[in-house]
């Protein structure tokens, strides 16, 4: 660690804070520096054991699933997606890929925002009249510029995802999430929920322990490989923080495919979920750090500098 009192200055503005205060609740807050839990801590009634809500990292968690469907053969990013509301003819969706999706430059309409009463695509696919298939309710959305052409954070375009790898799967989608990521990396809390059409809720919903959130960043710390076994397919993690092309004005961070880039530093890439949830890689560091809780919305420009600063404090 590279500065133990400066971390323990910043951790008592998370944990030592009322539950009000402008970091709102940190339910947890870990490190792993070469392969070994070097920090942990949980406040606000939370232990080891306490699932914790992944929302928006199931995304880079539905971004492993496409690349082990990749390394079997059954999936390629740059093809059309198979998607069959985009089947007609005329349809200029049909040239939408899976690269598209993964980058979140699919151009299809979809408004992400989380505030109650406000147009809201994602709050509407989750919670209204999209809820009972998701992936549908995103695949229906029109084209509002042409593929790869414009950058827009869709919740949507995750769940499209998800039902195209179940697509290639073939089989008990839930059972292949166990068989080839869950049990290899020991996340034996891992709950995945899935839609009444059957699809794994890819944009949101992956309950996990702290702990079992750090396996999986180190899965991609390790780029793809588990106790010497390759479990994404070579050049995974690389094209996972690889930066996709964002137009001028876009104030959320450089992305790549599923994953944020830069919040640990440069070099650092990310899982990022709704209310301060954080996987975050930082290969230079050897370093995972994970932290969830509940941060208000308004708050998350200094959520995000102060993780920033937690992953500064490990040489």
């Amino acid at each position: 660690m590279r500065d133990a009192a400066r971390l323990e200055a910043l951790l008592a503005q998370a944990f030592d804070a009322p539950s009000d205060g402008p970091l709102g609740k940190t339910y947890a807050l870990l490190a792993i520096q070469g392969g070994r839990l070097t920090y942990e801590r949980y406040g606000f009634g939370a232990t080891p054991e306490t699932t914790q809500p992944s929302w928006s990292m199931a995304k880079s968690m539905t971004q492993a699933l496409v690349g082990m469907l990749v390394l079997d053969g059954r999936l390629d990013p740059q093809a059309p997606a198979d998607v069959p509301e985009w089947k007609g003819a005329s349809d200029p969706r049909a040239a939408i890929t899976l690269d598209h999706l993964l980058r979140m430059s699919s151009g299809l309409a979809f408004v992400e925002d989380y505030v109650p009463g406000s147009v809201s695509d994602v709050l509407e696919m989750l919670y209204g009249s999209g809820k009972a298939d998701a992936a549908a309710y995103a695949a229906s959305r029109p084209l509002a510029h042409p593929p790869g052409s414009f950058w827009s954070y869709a919740s949507g375009t995750s769940n499209i995802v998800a039902r195209l790898a179940a697509q290639a799967q073939g089989g008990d989608f839930a059972a292949y999430m166990r068989s080839r990521l869950f049990e290899p990396l020991g996340m034996a809390s891992a709950t995945p929920k899935f839609d009444a059409a059957g699809t794994f809720i890819g944009s949101s919903y992956c309950f996990c322990t702290p702990r079992d959130f750090a396996r999986f960043g180190l899965l991609y710390l390790r780029d793809g490989i588990w106790d010497g076994e390759r479990l994404l397919p070579e050049g995974w993690v690389d094209y996972a923080r690889t930066p996709t092309f964002q137009q001028a004005g876009v104030t959320d961070g450089p992305y790549g495919a599923h994953w944020w880039l830069g919040i640990g530093g440069p070099g650092s890439f990310s899982a990022n979920g709704y209310a301060g949830q954080f996987i975050i890689v930082c290969p230079d560091r050897d370093l995972i750090v994970v932290r969830n809780g509940d941060t208000p919305l308004e708050a998350k420009d200094r959520l995000r500098d102060w993780v920033g600063e937690v992953v500064d404090c490990f040489g």
